[in-house]
């Protein structure tokens, strides 16, 4: 056995558990290189941060809207493992990344020895998580979206001087505290927003994310639930 070989053997568990659990997804080697890998290719290209802070986020929020909406506790799983890898495909290429971070992720989750069943869950989610191309076609791919189109935050910025000059940049370091409301006996998924409007307007916001407000809300609705948006204690929509 090579050194190489004998620290993975260190550092990789011996074999992967018969029920793989978002925990053991979250903390393994190749998974967080996979999403370190394509963050980096992001920040190449001047794109916001998508890595290990986003998609943790992203695991955890999806979790909690199917937990809320007193979904199977299996199926709460797999939406956060489908909201932690679900920006993989993002080290291949921007474009298409959601169909390719699907695939990637198959032959991850067939390497771990996850069912079948679970897996095409899974990649359905994360083939379908962008707003352009994609739709809720399960809970965990509706889950996975509103948590995706969720995380709008100063904290994904990487360069606060590019506020000036990229509107992306600029609408994300304006919101200084996002949150996901999920009311299951009201049936109302709300995005709850604070902006400081010295920074970016409101009318900015929509802008350059009315198709992830619409994804979202055809999200919400394949939950059987309203989606609304509330920007600084005001209800837009």
């Amino acid at each position: 056995m090579t050194p190489a070989s004998q620290t993975r053997a260190a550092s990789e568990p011996a074999a992967s558990p018969s029920v793989l659990s978002p925990d053991f997804i979250r903390s393994h080697s190749k998974v967080r290189a996979y999403v370190r890998l394509a963050d980096a290719s992001l920040e190449q290209i001047g794109y916001t941060e998508h890595g290990e802070r986003h998609v943790t986020l992203v695991s955890h929020i999806a979790y909690n809207v199917l937990k809320r909406l007193q979904h199977p506790d299996r199926l709460c799983e797999l939406a956060a493992i489908a909201g932690f890898m679900h920006d993989i495909g993002n080290a291949v290429n921007r474009d298409h990344h959601a169909q390719t971070g699907a695939v990637m992720s198959m032959q991850l989750l067939t390497e771990f020895g996850m069912p079948d069943e679970e897996l095409l869950t899974i990649i359905a989610a994360i083939g379908n998580h962008h707003e352009n191309d994609g739709d809720p076609v399960n809970p965990v791919a509706a889950a996975v979206i509103l948590a995706d189109k969720s995380d709008v935050h100063r904290t994904r910025v990487r360069n606060p001087d590019m506020i000036k000059f990229d509107i992306h940049d600029r609408v994300n370091y304006a919101v200084q505290k996002s949150f996901l409301d999920v009311d299951a006996d009201a049936k109302m998924i709300t995005l709850r927003l604070t902006i400081d409007q010295d920074i970016s307007h409101v009318m900015e916001y929509f802008e350059i994310f009315m198709t992830r407000m619409l994804a979202s809300r055809k999200a919400a609705k394949s939950l059987g639930c309203s989606f609304g948006l509330e920007v600084n204690g005001n209800r837009l929509v």
